[in-house]
């Protein structure tokens, strides 16, 4: 049975992606062919694996930048724009000069989109493309926000999704008259789509939503295709960890369970009748006995490592734990429901493939 190094900590960072992202790259070329357009790669390195592979990748698209933005395709964004928001409400922008994102998935949009240049402001969930992030104003965490930081930006429009608040900061903002546009989020494969299209639309460029939107549709096909292929499907126990403070698992009606699911794995909390986001504890790791522990980097830095991780109580004596097959993620990465979701979905299904070899039966 093949175990998981501890060094092992990252996908993203291991020799797994390479094969990764050959298969994401045949399958999805294969599929964009169809609507005349290309897939890219994500750039990252992944490793051996039992599934065959391509011998090359096929050539990056002409519609992407070096920093993983769409190349400009329409003279002007159309204003005034209206969108209706995740209330059936109707919201009207006319500039998007000055951009406050509230998510770290609208933010990755916007980018991804090609509009990360009027971006002024992003909250601490954002993350991606980080050499862009890194250097804008940040105005505090997505559920946590202050209406005076966000104001003292000079937005012409505030844009996130329904994470965002809490809702007097939102009501706050409404009141000062700046446009809000806000989206829902809903725990789906469906929810990328829908926001990139939401984005787009407020932004005054539907086409290129369009364009943006069909992509990812394709590349998320072309996981869930892949996922097909694991005929024993491994039970992965997913932990969001923040130290001792905060140690849950997720159940249904979460974001990681659809993940889970699409990626050809069986969510252990969910087979065990955990709905939505619960405590950890020795009870929840006895009913789930998963095959596979799969974490976020950020959480699993803050329990000391893989280490760390097994010295929770009874992690170390469930299957995953004692063949150490721990998958990490990026966390806007895994749970974004952003444009990277079919990669991150690909990653994934080949992981759970590995560790499928080892499952139980």
């Amino acid at each position: 049975m093949k175990s998981w190094k501890p060094d092992h900590r990252s996908v993203a960072a291991t020799g797994r992606l390479r094969q990764t992202l050959l298969l994401f790259s045949l399958a999805v070329a294969v599929l964009l062919a169809a609507c005349g357009t290309t897939s890219s790669s994500s750039g990252v390195s992944p490793a051996e694996t039992a599934l065959p592979a391509p011998t090359s990748l096929p050539a990056a698209p002409a519609s992407l930048t070096s920093s993983g933005e769409m190349a400009p395709v329409e003279a002007e964004p159309q204003l005034p724009a209206t969108v209706v928001d995740y209330k059936g409400e109707q919201v009207t922008i006319t500039s998007i000069e000055r951009i406050v994102s509230l998510n770290g998935d609208i933010t990755e949009i916007i980018f991804a989109l090609g509009m990360g240049e009027y971006v002024v402001g992003v909250d601490s969930s954002a993350t991606y493309p980080p050499e862009r992030t890194k250097t804008l104003p940040n105005i505090g965490y997505q559920r946590r926000l202050s209406a005076e930081g966000i104001l003292s930006l000079n937005p012409t429009l505030v844009i996130g999704d329904e994470a965002a608040g809490p809702p007097e900061t939102l009501a706050q903002i409404r009141a000062a008259g700046v446009p809000l546009a806000i989206t829902a989020d809903p725990p789906s494969l469906d929810a990328p789509q829908q926001k990139i299209r939401f984005v787009a639309q407020a932004l005054g460029i539907p086409q290129r939503g369009e364009r943006l939107a069909a992509r990812v549709e394709a590349e998320i096909a072309a996981a869930r295709d892949l996922a097909q292929r694991i005929a024993n499907p491994p039970h992965v126990l997913f932990l969001y960890l923040r130290g001792t403070d905060v140690q849950q698992v997720a159940g249904r009606n979460t974001p990681v369970d659809v993940m889970i699911a699409a990626a050809g794995g069986i969510n252990a909390a969910a087979d065990a009748g955990i709905v939505e986001f619960k405590p950890l504890s020795p009870e929840v790791v006895i009913a789930a006995q998963p095959d596979v522990l799969l974490v976020l980097d950020k959480g699993l830095e803050s329990v000391g490592g893989v280490d760390g991780l097994l010295k929770i109580p009874g992690l170390a004596d469930t299957p995953a734990g004692r063949q150490r097959r721990i998958i990490a993620l990026d966390d806007l990465y895994l749970l974004g429901m952003g444009p990277r979701t079919g990669q991150a979905l690909t990653d994934l299904t080949i992981a759970f493939y590995d560790a499928a070899q080892g499952s139980r039966p």
